[in-house]
């Protein structure tokens, strides 16, 4: 067996109502003092109330940053780091989806002073240490609370990665019920980007690709394929949003160790280009990347297949890898996301800048199962449009 590594967060505590305990793991395992991050959308829905009041219960101070941006710039990053640091926090709590998390585990190292931003892109290049971390997710769809990984926006739309095993937090703590009352179209989009998570980790070719990633990454298209259309379509189903956010977390758990490749790498400018939702980004490029690779290698996405969709146990080889590209691709419409490029708006003559773009992404692309040049990139955003 080839050797590798596997690396998740200290402690996983998952279930419904879970959100009582912040105060009492925040006293313990983060300190007196924290920094609360959080987005505005978060802010309207009562939750961050809820946690506040709780952390105060429990003797612990907030200075609250409630202004975390979709898609976080490196300003917003900054800012939360040098109030957390002038406030002198004992440690870092984030609330909310996984820009939020994202920004919680850079000002977690950053505010302490001893590495900058800008040092600490790509793989391995953040050290530590860092302020004790609790992560709290809201949204089924990022694993951010289980990843050694923060995306920032650099510049205007580019997106780097700080991938580091020192972010991963001490306590991941997922509570379902704070997922319940996330709009249908965003529990599509967060999703079906938990699902391309899993598919990317159990289809990479990363030297790290490894037996737990892919029999996680098996489990989360299992609990993830049964049940969210329900979760979209009927939102206050506990039992399908509990199955939601635990595939999320495992699908998580996968891609940390065995990294997602070209879908990703496809989806990330339209993000930073036209400000479309990570999930979503996904979503519109997904069918198209993976009917690209099934050309030469079908034999993760037919292995894979039954698992989201267990009818197609029925086929076998290439035809059953090309029906499960084309039931993902009828997921997301029936989901109600939207159908292509062209209906978010994106000129046509704007493609070939996305392929160019799609490029950079060297980090994700070395993953694919299939080599993909700027002409195959442009091609398959072409076939998304």
């Amino acid at each position: 067996m080839t050797p590798f590594t596997f690396n998740t967060s200290k402690s996983i505590q998952f279930g419904a109502g879970l959100l009582k305990r912040i105060g009492d793991l925040a006293r313990t395992h983060a300190g007196a003092r924290v920094m609360l991050v959080t987005d505005p959308g978060m802010m309207q829905t009562g939750i961050v109330e809820r946690a506040l009041k709780l952390l105060d219960e429990a003797g612990v101070s907030v200075e609250l940053f409630k202004d975390v941006a979709a898609d976080p710039p490196e300003g917003i990053i900054l800012e939360a780091a040098d109030i957390a640091a002038r406030a002198k926090v004992d440690g870092v709590v984030g609330l909310g989806g996984g820009s939020s998390l994202d920004v919680a585990k850079l000002v977690s190292i950053l505010a302490l002073g001893k590495e900058e931003l800008k040092n600490i892109y790509g793989v391995g290049n953040a050290k530590g240490p860092r302020l004790p971390l609790i992560l709290v997710p809201t949204t089924a769809g990022t694993g951010s609370e289980v990843t050694p990984i923060s995306i920032v926006t650099t510049g205007t739309n580019e997106k780097m990665g700080v991938v580091s095993p020192v972010i991963l937090p001490d306590i991941a703590l997922l509570d379902p019920e704070l997922t319940l009352g996330l709009p249908p179209h965003t529990t599509a989009a967060t999703g079906i980007d938990a699902m391309v998570h899993a598919i990317e980790a159990y289809a990479s070719i990363s030297l790290n690709n490894n037996p737990i990633s892919r029999l996680l990454a098996t489990q989360a298209l299992t609990l993830m394929g049964r049940s969210i259309l329900r979760a979209v379509q009927q939102g206050s189903d506990i039992e399908a949003r509990s199955d939601m956010l635990l595939g999320s977390m495992l699908a998580g758990q996968a891609f940390a160790n065995s990294p997602v490749a070209a879908v990703h790498a496809l989806a990330y400018p339209l993000g930073g280009h036209f400000h479309i939702p990570h999930g979503l980004s996904n979503a519109l490029v997904l069918p198209h990347v993976l009917r690209f690779n099934s050309k030469t290698s079908p034999q993760p996405y037919a292995e894979l297949a039954p698992y989201a969709f267990p009818a197609l146990s029925r086929l076998e080889g290439q035809e059953r890898a090309a029906a499960f590209c084309d039931e993902l691709a009828e997921l997301a419409l029936a989901c109600g996301l939207q159908p292509n490029l062209r209906a978010m708006k994106i000129p046509e003559d704007f493609l070939p800048r996305l392929a160019s773009d799609a490029m950079n992404q060297t980090r994700l692309l070395v993953n694919n199962p299939r080599p993909v040049s700027e002409a195959d990139a442009l091609a398959i955003y072409r076939a998304a449009y």
